[in-house]
């Protein structure tokens, strides 16, 4: 059910990650069958992915990259067909992560180190047009609406989506809201962010998914839209809220960001279980990682194996 978009193998066998990094030796040893990590359609997915794949490699271990749907590969992970996710956002995986610790089949294995944020995101510019901005009210003007609006929307403002399989609720937002907006889902993470710097080079209306950690809060001037404050009861109470029938009439909840594994993986690879255990990395490093792809034009895995290369005292922490 997952196409497989990489295979990358080492021959050295599962060696214990204490002599092949000059640590403590360990006892147990890794299986030399290949562990499975998972990619998404995000950049920093895909660096964080590649750091922990090279660094099990560096161990000993036979590594995969498997393109698989973000929240659909919770059912690899159940079955132990796939091992390890990288990136598992609280603000619109928690259900999915709920779920499927709840089957004693996949384990949390603790935060990134990120903390997560996304939500409806406008440049600064429109302000001027829209004055009440960032409160979310503001957005229930018509006149506001029609000055995010397109030739495809028009009079409703337009509201650029993440992917459909990212969820978020963004179209049951609207409604519950009342806002007068049209959701349009990007096809992929580059489209949507190639679509923000052409509109922001010529100062033209976009309202949309922005997401942190990312370089983009940092090289454009903008606000995320202010909505009412997440609580678990908006998502699930349609009482809750300033409409009493319907949920989601609040924010996108704000978090970490964690791992996730295969339950089986401590039994068959301890060595790797306890490095992707204890992988951490900060916000604003992966920031800074992600415009090195997106804006300089460079490959995730060359941007994993650099900082890989510089930090060489970080990652062999992890086996500690």
């Amino acid at each position: 059910m997952f196409s497989r978009i990489r295979m990358t193998t080492t021959a050295l066998g599962a060696l214990a990650l204490g002599a092949s990094l000059s640590m403590t030796p360990v006892m147990a040893q890794d299986s030399t069958d290949p562990i499975k990590l998972t990619l998404h359609d995000w950049t920093g997915q895909l660096i964080t992915t590649q750091i922990m794949g090279e660094v099990l490699k560096k161990a000993g271990d036979n590594v995969e990259y498997v393109q698989a749907d973000y929240l659909a590969q919770f059912a690899g992970l159940e079955s132990g067909d796939l091992h390890v996710a990288m990136e598992m956002w609280e603000t619109t995986g928690r259900d999915a992560m709920d779920a499927a610790t709840a089957t004693g089949k996949v384990e949390n294995f603790g935060p990134t180190g990120m903390k997560a944020k996304e939500e409806w995101w406008f440049p600064e510019y429109m302000k001027e047009k829209c004055p009440g901005l960032p409160n979310w009210e503001a957005l229930k003007d018509p006149k506001c609406a029609e000055a995010f609006s397109t030739p495809e929307t028009a009079p409703n403002g337009r509201y650029l989506g993440g992917p459909v399989t990212w969820e978020g609720f963004d179209d049951e937002r609207v409604v519950s809201l009342g806002l007068p907006f049209t959701v349009i889902h990007a096809g992929t993470d580059a489209a949507m962010f190639a679509e923000l710097d052409s509109a922001y080079q010529r100062q033209a209306p976009i309202m949309l998914w922005i997401y942190s950690p990312h370089w983009a809060p940092a090289k454009y001037k903008g606000e995320w839209v202010e909505f009412p404050e997440y609580t678990p009861e908006c998502y699930t109470d349609p009482k809750w809220g300033s409409n009493p029938d319907a949920q989601y009439d609040c924010g996108k909840p704000h978090g970490e960001i964690y791992k996730y594994a295969w339950g089986g993986m401590k039994d068959k690879w301890p060595v790797a279980y306890k490095v992707a255990k204890n992988y951490t990395i900060d916000t604003e490093v992966l920031n800074g990682l992600s415009g090195e792809v997106d804006l300089d034009g460079k490959a995730p895995e060359d941007v994993a194996a650099a900082w890989i290369a510089a930090n060489e005292a970080t990652w062999k922490k992890w086996a500690e």
